[in-house]
Order: structure tokens, then sequence, then C-alpha cells
């Protein structure tokens, strides 16, 4: 008889991921993935050496899906500086990542570790729009302040309960993100 054939370890990965955006970073328990997966814990430790290692690994996996696979296909598809920045903010705040990322956030307030990487992150999110804003405005201070304006509505519309008299919540963010995207005047 064939051997069975191991769990794969990007399933692990996204089990992983899915219960971290989920219930943060204790939520990732390896009995309990093995159970959603349907197998025994045992293949886990055929790719992690222990949880530990799956954590950091969860990391590094959102760490390139929301920069580096993002920033490389704004930049593969072009487009006009608005439209790239329209792009990237639809990629990097989809909900499958968004939901990752917030829970990357709550770690951070308890794990420097963490924290560290969330700001190599962020760095990395403010210099593309830096760069991008650049490509149509002037005035560094504008540019900065469109910058962290655009990246504050990106991660804090999911913290305002506010109701938008006459519009849904994605109305009004799709105004505000429009209004930031104008030419200077």
């Amino acid at each position: 008889m064939p051997p069975t054939p191991r769990t794969p370890r990007n399933r692990w990965i996204e089990a992983g991921l899915e219960a971290l955006a989920r219930g943060g970073p204790e939520a990732v328990r390896v009995e309990v993935l093995a159970a959603g997966l349907g197998v025994t814990k045992g293949g886990f430790y055929g790719h992690f050496a222990g949880r530990a290692e799956l954590l950091a690994e969860l990391l590094d996996t959102w760490e390139r899906r929301c920069t580096g696979d993002i920033l490389e296909r704004v930049a593969e598809e072009g487009g006009d500086p608005a439209e790239r920045l329209r792009r990237a903010g639809r990629l990097t705040f989809a909900e499958e990542l968004h939901r990752v990322d917030l829970a990357v956030r709550e770690w951070a307030r308890h794990d420097p570790e963490v924290a560290a990487r969330l700001r190599r992150v962020d760095n990395v999110r403010m210099d593309f729009l830096r760069a991008t804003y650049g490509g149509f405005l002037t005035d560094p201070d504008e540019v900065e302040a469109r910058s962290i304006l655009t990246f504050t509505l990106a991660i804090g519309r999911h913290f305002i309960a506010a109701d938008h008299p006459g519009r849904t919540t994605f109305e009004a963010v799709s105004l505000a993100g429009e209004f930031l995207l104008r030419p200077h005047r």
C-alpha cells in the first residue's frame, strides 16, 4: 500500500493564518489546526520544528503577501499613480489579508518582535505611498499628509462605527479615498 500523503505545508500555513485572523496567536494551536484539517498533529512536525516556527512562517507569509507580492503586481499592471494607489489599496486591504493584518496589529501590541516586523511592513507601505503620491504632487508636506491619511483610512475604517447618512460605509470610504487621490489644486 502506498504511503499516505502528508498534509502539504501550505495547508498548515493557510489554516494557521485563518486561526490567527479569527483569534490571534493564541488561537494558533497545533491540535486545533490538525483537527480542522482532519489530520493528526504528527504530520505537522514533518514540516515545522514546533509552534514557534509556524508562527514565524505565518508572519513571513503575511509580510510577503501584503508587501512584496502586492507591490510586484502593482508594478507589473502599471497605470497612472492614482490607479496604482487604488490597486494597492484593493489588494492590501482585501478582506482575507486585512483580517490577518488586524490580528498582527493586535499581536504587535504585546510582542516586541512582532511590533518590529509590523513597523517594517508599515514603512514599506508608507514608502510606496510617498513615492506614488510623489508621482503627481511636488509639495513634500502634501505627499506626507496624503500618505498618512490614506494609510490611516485603510487601517482605521474597520474601527469606525459611525453612520454615513445616504451612503454605505463602503461608499463613504471610497469617497474619502477618491478625495485623497485628487490632483493638487
